[in-house]
This record gives C-alpha cells, sequence and structure tokens, in this order.
C-alpha cells in the first residue's frame, strides 16, 4: 500500500507483525538504527499540506498502517495490511529491544509521564533498561539545536531503541535527523503512547477499538482539538477511496 505526496512516495512495507518483528529484531541485533513511521488518516492531510512532512515520511525507513482507514484502503487496493497503531506497539518494541540487550530512551511527552511509562515497562519486561527520559521543550523544534542535543545524548549513551511521543510531524523529522545524527538508534513514532501507559490520557475501550470506534472516543474526549482534526480526514477519504480503487 502506498501513497504519493509532493513527488515523494509513502509506502506501507511492514504489513503484518511478523514483518516487523523480524525487521526491528533484525536491526536491533546488528545494532544498526531505524526510523519506523505508523500512518494514519491525519497523517495523510498533513502530508497533503506540507511537502517537508511527505519528505521526512518518505526518508522513514519502515512504515505500518496505524488507523483502520488505512487498512480498508488497503484492501480496497488489493494490497491488504495489518492494522499496527504506534500505541500498541510500545510494549513488543520494549520486549524486542530487551532481548537484544539494548537500552532504550523515552523522548517527548512530560516528565511526569515518562516517569510512569518507563515504571510500567520495566515492571512487565525483564531485563529493560530505560537510562534516559527526556521532555523537550515545547514548542518543540526537532531541526534546532536543542533537537541536535537530544540526538547527540542518545548516541553517546549507547541506545538502541527510542520511543518518540512527539505528535506528527515533529516525530518523524525528529526521526529522520537521527538517521544522520544518532545513526546507531532505532527510532519508533508512536504519538500518545507513552501517555497510556501511565494514565496521562486515556485511551478507549477494547471493544471500541475492535469496532474501529476509536476515533469517537478520542474526539467526545477532546472536541475543539480533535473534532476539526477528524472533519478534515472525512473530507480526504472519498478521494483517497478512489485512487485506492484505480490502483487495483
Amino acid at each position: 500500500m502506498q501513497f504519493d505526496f509532493h513527488g515523494e512516495t509513502i509506502r506501507v512495507n511492514l504489513p503484518g507483525r511478523p514483518a516487523l518483528d523480524a525487521a526491528v529484531s533484525e536491526r536491533l541485533a546488528a545494532r544498526e538504527g531505524f526510523a519506523l513511521a505508523t500512518v494514519n488518516l491525519d497523517h495523510l492531510v498533513k502530508l497533503r499540506e506540507s511537502p517537508d512532512f511527505a519528505r521526512a515520511y518518505a526518508g522513514q525507513d519502515f512504515i505500518t498502517a496505524d488507523g483502520r482507514p488505512i487498512v480498508w484502503l488497503s484492501r480496497l487496493a488489493g494490497r491488504p495490511v495489518e492494522l499496527l497503531p504506534g500505541s500498541d506497539l510500545v510494549v513488543p518494541l520494549c520486549r524486542m529491544a530487551a532481548d537484544a540487550g539494548v537500552p532504550v530512551a523515552l523522548v517527548g511527552s512530560t516528565d511526569a509521564a515518562l516517569e510512569d511509562a518507563r515504571a510500567y515497562l520495566t515492571a512487565r519486561i525483564p531485563g529493560l533498561a530505560v537510562p534516559l527520559r527526556i521532555a523537550p521543550s515545547v514548542p518543540f523544534d526537532p531541526d534546532g539545536e536543542e533537537a541536535a542535543e537530544i540526538l547527540h545524548r542518545l548516541e553517546a549513551a549507547g541506545v538502541g531503541l527510542c520511543l518518540l511521543a512527539l505528535g506528527a510531524p515533529r516525530q518523524e523529522a525528529l526521526a529522520l535527523r537521527g538517521r544522520s545524527l544518532a545513526p546507531g538508534v532505532g527510532f519508533a513514532s508512536i504519538g500518545a503512547g507513552l501517555d497510556f501507559l501511565g494514565g496521562h490520557q486515556r485511551r478507549a475501550p477494547l471493544w471500541m477499538r475492535r469496532a474501529g470506534l476509536e476515533w469517537l472516543w478520542r474526539a467526545l474526549s477532546s472536541p475543539r482539538r480533535l473534532v476539526p482534526r477528524y472533519a478534515a480526514c472525512a473530507a480526504i477519504l472519498p478521494g483517497e477511496i478512489r485512487r485506492a480503487r484505480r490502483r487495483r
């Protein structure tokens, strides 16, 4: 499944969990960095609007499908992919890091949320080391000096996996910059995944997620911020459906 914006191609190249596990485990074992993004409908809106975001996304090593609309579009295109949201990848990625014996860093959100996420993860994953927890300043510029300092700290500390909870497009931009400034680090952009672990944000109940209604839960929890976002997502969906049918 692929999308094209501003001359850049964004391809979901990890179609399911086995492919994800194999690709990430191989990089971690070899101490080779990577950038992992999880594309959703909101990202497609942003990709349409921003050539810089399109370049950052096209530079990611791995991309999974985050959101049922992406899965539905992949089926329409005849290239089905599995739903692999960033929030659901936090624990599996950390288990892979622990198995490979590489330290993990948490970057984004707040100091309190990062500490709670660290406590949650280390209590459930034997052998997991989380030596760095960095809550950047707000607003955060992934192209600024603070970002460069963070990336140098990650590389100097020997971090093998860094979970980025900065929101799009900042986290994907930082991950791409990290491929040159911290080439030994694997970056995974996971949005609100760390906030969910410590209860700093409340995730939709499992039955709503299984029914594809997590967007409704989030919209009701923060209508002023998210209703316009989901309206923009709905507006591009007919065009994406037509393009998916043509690809089929």
